[in-house]
Order: C-alpha cells, then sequence, then structure tokens
C-alpha cells in the first residue's frame, strides 16, 4: 500500500501542479502561447453532476462568501524561464515520468536550440501593499514574472525570496498601496472532513474555484526538494489541476488554510487527490523571506525514522503494541537535541504538547520555529516517559538568526566536485554548478554543471570555499571554471551589488585557453 502511494507520489512529481507540465506538446504547436493554455476543441470537458446521498442536504453548505471573499486576492502568474541547451541523448526525467506522446520532444538524440519557456501558475496577495505567496517550483529560474490580477490589471513582480525547502516563493508588485489581500486561517485547526475550496487560474483558465474535503493531514508525499524538505501537506478531494499551483486553499469563511501545491496523477492532471502546504508553516517562510532574505529554520539535530510500521524496530527495542514517534537513529555532536540530552534510541512522542505520530508530524512543527526558540520534547528511553527543554539551533549548529549571503544572490544549487571526476579532469578540487536559480548567474552564459575554480583568483576546491570567498566580496567577481569534458576555461563576470543588468552577457562565458 505504502509502495502504490510512493509511486503515485513520484508521479506527482513536477506535475507538482504548475501549467509548464501539462501542455508540452500544445507548446509544441503553438509557441507563442503560454505553457498550460489548451485548444477547447480538444479538451474533454465534462459536466459534473452533485448527487444526493452524501449525508449533506441540498443548500446546507454555501460557499459563496467564501468564494467572494477569497477570490480578489488570487492572482494568476506567468513566467518566463531560460532555456539551457541540452544534448537529448541523454534520458530526460520528465519524458521517463510522464511518456513522450509528441514524437520525440524529449527523446531527439541532437541538441536542442536553447528557447525561453513560458509557464503559468497562481499566486495569493497576503499584504495591501503587494506581497505575494506562491510555489518555488512556479518561479524558480524565472527570468521575467508577470502577475495578473483577478480584475485583470497586470504588473511585474519582483522575486523577494525563496525556499526549496518548503516550496514557497514571495513576490512583490508595486504601483499601488491598497491590494486586495487575503485573512490567514490557522492550519492545526483544519479538521479531517471539513469542507474547503481551492481557488486559482488551472489550464490557463479565468480564476476557478472548486470545492472538496479535507481528506488527510501532515501527509508525506516526498516531492519537496532541498536540503532539509518539509514533507507535511493537506490532503484534500477539491479538484486542482496544472496551473493552480500557488493559489490559495480557504475555509468556508474564506480565510487562507493552505497553499496548493501538488496532485497525486498518473496523467499529470486532477485524479482525485490534490495537496496545500499548511499556512502555519506558509505564514512563518514568508515572513523570514521578506525579513531576512532566508529562512530562519531551527534544527533538532537529529537523524530519525517513523515507529508506526516498523515491526522490527519495536521488537528490538522491547515495545509492544502501537507507538506513535520518531525514533532517534543518530543526534549530531553539536546539535540542539545532543545539547538537551537526548540520545540515539530515544523515540519522540511530543513537542509542547503536541502528538507527534511520525516523520511529517515533527518536520511540519519544527519548520514553525526558528533558531533559539525552545520547544518541550517528551521522549521514551527504556520504556519511561521523558520530558526536556531543546533549543534550536541553525543548520551551522548556531541559535541567531542569519541573514541572506552573498552566495544566495548568485541564484543556484552548489556541491563540491567528487574526488572521481577531480581526478579526470586532473584538478584538486572545485565547486559543481548543479542548479541555475533566480539570481546573479541567471543573466551570465552559465550553463549548469560548471565548475567552479576560481573567485578573483582564489582557489575554490569546496563549496565552504565559494562562501567564504563570496560573501567576502562585494561589487563585481569573476568566476572561472571548466565543463567536464571540454578543455578550456571560462570566465564569467557578474556584479554582487544587486544590479543584475550590469551582468552582461556580451562579455559573458569568454574563453581563456589555458596555455
Amino acid at each position: 500500500m505504502n509502495t502504490n502511494f510512493k509511486n503515485i507520489c513520484l508521479i506527482i512529481g513536477v506535475s507538482a501542479v504548475t501549467t509548464v507540465s501539462s501542455v508540452w506538446g500544445y507548446g509544441k504547436w503553438h509557441e507563442s502561447q503560454y505553457a498550460g493554455m489548451q485548444d477547447t476543441s480538444s479538451v474533454p470537458f465534462n459536466y459534473a453532476s452533485f448527487k444526493e446521498g452524501n449525508g449533506v442536504a441540498p443548500g446546507q453548505i454555501d460557499f459563496t462568501a467564501a468564494a467572494t471573499a477569497a477570490t480578489p486576492a488570487v492572482v494568476h502568474i506567468k513566467v518566463k524561464i531560460k532555456s539551457k541547451a541540452t544534448q537529448r541523448s541523454q534520458s530526460d526525467p520528465f519524458g521517463d515520468l510522464f511518456g513522450d506522446p509528441f514524437g520525440g520532444l524529449f527523446g531527439s538524440p541532437q541538441a536542442q536550440t536553447p528557447r525561453d519557456q513560458k509557464a503559468s501558475g497562481s499566486g495569493v496577495l497576503i499584504s495591501k501593499d503587494g506581497y505575494i505567496v506562491t510555489n518555488n517550483h512556479v518561479v524558480d529560474g524565472a527570468t521575467e514574472i508577470k502577475v495578473t490580477l483577478a480584475n485583470k490589471k497586470s504588473y511585474t513582480a519582483k522575486l523577494v525570496g525563496k525556499d526549496a525547502n518548503s516550496d514557497l516563493a514571495v513576490l512583490k508588485i508595486d504601483g499601488g498601496s491598497n491590494f486586495p489581500y487575503i485573512v490567514y486561517g490557522n492550519s492545526d485547526d483544519v479538521r479531517l472532513g471539513q469542507w474547503v475550496l481551492a481557488i486559482g487560474y488551472p489550464l490557463n483558465l479565468d480564476v476557478t474555484v472548486t470545492a472538496g474535503i479535507v481528506s488527510a493531514k501532515s501527509r508525506s508525499i516526498g516531492l519537496t526538494k532541498g536540503q532539509a524538505p518539509v514533507d507535511s501537506y493537506i490532503q484534500t478531494d477539491a479538484a486542482v489541476n496544472p496551473g493552480n499551483s500557488g493559489g490559495a486553499l480557504v475555509n468556508t469563511e474564506g480565510q487562507l488554510i493552505g497553499i496548493n501545491a501538488a496532485i497525486a496523477s498518473p496523467t499529470g492532471s486532477y485524479a482525485g487527490y490534490s495537496y496545500a502546504i499548511p499556512v502555519n508553516i506558509v505564514k512563518k517562510t514568508i515572513n523570514d523571506l521578506i525579513k531576512y532574505g532566508a529562512v530562519q529554520r531551527g534544527y533538532l539535530g537529529i537523524t530519525y525514522s517513523p515507529m508506526q510500521d516498523d515491526d522490527d524496530l519495536k521488537k528490538e527495542l522491547g515495545i509492544k503494541g502501537d507507538v506513535d514517534g520518531v525514533y532517534v537513529s543518530d543526534v549530531q555532536a553539536d546539535g540542539a537535541a545532543k545539547s538537551a540530552g537526548i540520545q540515539k534510541g530515544d523515540i519522540i512522542t511530543k513537542l509542547d504538547g503536541e502528538v507527534i505520530s511520525g516523520p511529517s508530524d515533527l518536520t511540519a512543527y519544527i519548520a514553525g520555529h526558528k533558531p533559539g526558540d525552545k520547544i518541550s520534547t517528551t521522549y521514551l528511553r527504556g520504556g519511561k516517559t521523558n520530558t526536556t527543554s531543546v533549543t534550536l539551533k541553525s543548520s551551522a549548529g548556531t541559535l541567531a538568526a542569519t541573514s541572506k549571503s552573498s552566495i544566495d544572490k548568485l541564484g543556484g544549487d552548489f556541491t563540491t566536485l567528487d574526488e572521481a571526476t577531480a581526478r579526470k579532469n586532473n584538478v584538486r578540487g572545485g565547486v559543481v554548478v548543479s542548479k541555475l536559480g533566480n539570481g546573479a548567474l541567471s543573466n551570465t552564459r552559465m550553463q549548469e554543471g560548471f565548475v567552479i575554480l576560481s573567485v578573483n583568483d582564489q582557489t575554490v576546491l569546496k563549496v565552504d570555499d565559494l562562501k567564504k570567498i563570496i560573501n567576502a566580496a562585494s561589487g563585481t567577481v569573476t568566476i572561472r571554471g571548466f565543463y567536464p569534458g571540454d578543455e578550456h576555461l571560462y570566465g564569467y563576470t557578474i556584479d554582487l551589488s544587486g544590479d543584475n543588468s550590469n551582468n552582461s552577457n556580451s562579455n559573458n562565458g569568454t574563453t581563456e585557453d589555458d596555455d
């Protein structure tokens, strides 16, 4: 059962409800349209009838007040994403994931010409001065972001910050001081079976409202990316389709209780269940992004596994019957849990009195706290219940909040070059640009896979070297390195001052033959 569900969740993938994943084929024929635009003559629109017998009397539930209150705050987001030239002889993960019904669209053996991609999703206005929350995967890598409100007025949006761990991003639009915005609810108060509305712009249609009930809470689907993913979702049966990503999940009072993010589907479109990021996680994340430029996430400093279905572990620990909680399989030497006396083999059952049934409960609760916060932690050891106060630390092991670093301004994911690749290319080390995001590097000709060897002629052997050099730098810097399999050295000059317009493509990516 769990295996089947995980397989479905893999297909959730970046069907993760962004419209870019829904209509590659249509975009092949109508390249001027945003991904997600569909020919209505070919889309099977079916009538849906409400059948009695579900325990609710006709007319008992009225969603009009909630829809009227929330709809003006839900916006349509359209983005342009810089394409990269790729060699299609390699297996394309999206082709494997969804199949390739469009005649070699993903499987062509020759390199494809780079072309800006277009995609669309949804977002939610959260303040009258124009702050918008959406999914990270809606705007990740975007070079241009346009926002259209329910009143049809359009604005160019600026990316304030994003967080891959929670799949959330914050945008800002200017040009007004009295935008319609949504009122926060409390996702902790959400109950199974309660009615909810999903509001967004699916399939590039105009704003659309669908209704359903909460099917599950703290659902783990294994979708969220990042080094410390927050994998805890509200599951509903409200119809959500590609394009709904970043839209609102609201209660019958029109209050925001979640941000729609994913669907479980073998086809890429709605097939029964959708998933939303709880608003209590949303509030903490976007407040941090606006205030600090980066999420201030607290860490317990443990490695853990679920207890519920692990009969072998229960037998090993001498536990009889059902036990909720998470098993501490290891503790970090300088972590918060270690400092509070928690040991390997303990079973965490409650945080601040809240029952922790499994990993998704734990990650969701911790995600709502920052370094320095104290959490009352209840755990089992040797059959006895103990309680201790844990002071959360940052990923770096500190208690203080941190601001956005210069390496974040580069915009990308970085990993230390592995030893085998280093030996093969006759270098001592380096840092691989594993993914380009929205930052200074996106305005150069740099491609993913580039290996950084130096910054301003200072040697870079690992990610920590890159962080130290970039964080100490200001103004213009020159990054040099190579592409595996290419004997040339390349140089890219960027401006860390925040004015990315100075990162000229005309003189970036210059070849520097090393004689």
